[in-house]
């Protein structure tokens, strides 16, 4: 069965009986390309959502009750995925507990890059200070237990897992939103967020300099 969202402005045939599902994920889809076109929750429209899905502006209404609604649950399956992509990075790591720690780390940095405008929307927009985004909470218990089992294995000094973890997420989104948001006219190169990452993970969790890393620190002196 194809379920590829119509395209911009299609009309859609109506669904049939028990593919109710099938439209709730196609505006899901339609809405989370929007928001990061937009980078801007507040100026999605229900009505934009619509038509770039093909359907009538009451079939919205039918799956979400109102935008924050809408908006919540598309960050819910952002989030979502997001989660299974650092997980994957997690196991693909053959049992090293730090390298495992450092390749969630990563993955979620350059997530943010492939998708800037989502990234936005997820930790930048107003919808954060007033509606109740525990999903996230996932992605946060996932950076704990990574921390934990590098200071179980004696390869990080032992310390609040959940502190330093929050700590980490911290620095990584603070080197993230700096490199989004500064002007492209500012002409502030930024050395590679591998190479931060590698540093946040030496001062934060306190594990040893990877190989590669303590190379290219050796060969690159930054502000």
């Amino acid at each position: 069965m194809n379920t590829t969202p119509p395209a911009s402005g299609a009309q859609r045939s109506r669904n049939r009986r028990g593919q109710g599902e099938r439209l709730r994920e196609d505006i899901l889809t339609v809405t989370l390309r929007l928001l990061d076109e937009l980078a801007d929750d507040q100026a999605l429209s229900l009505r934009a959502v619509a038509r770039e899905a093909g359907v009538a502006a009451t079939s919205v209404y039918l799956h979400f009750a109102d935008h924050d609604a809408l908006v919540l649950a598309a960050m819910e399956r952002c989030h979502g995925d997001l989660t299974e992509a650092v997980d994957r990075a997690d196991t693909g790591a053959d049992g090293d507990p730090v390298a495992s720690l450092r390749a969630r780390t990563l993955v979620m940095g350059e997530w943010a890059f492939q998708h800037p405008g989502l990234y936005k929307v997820l930790h930048e927009s107003t919808i954060n200070q007033r509606a109740n985004t525990s999903f996230r909470y996932d992605l946060t218990e996932g950076s704990t237990a990574a921390v934990q089992r590098c200071m179980d294995a004696g390869l990080a000094p032992a310390d609040d897992a959940a502190a330093v973890a929050l700590d980490l997420r911290a620095a990584v989104h603070g080197a993230v939103s700096i490199r989004l948001n500064q002007s492209k006219e500012s002409g502030r190169q930024w050395p590679p967020l591998e190479e931060q990452v590698e540093r946040f993970l030496v001062k934060l969790v306190g594990v040893a300099r990877s190989g590669a890393g303590a190379g290219a620190e050796a060969g690159a002196s930054r502000g």
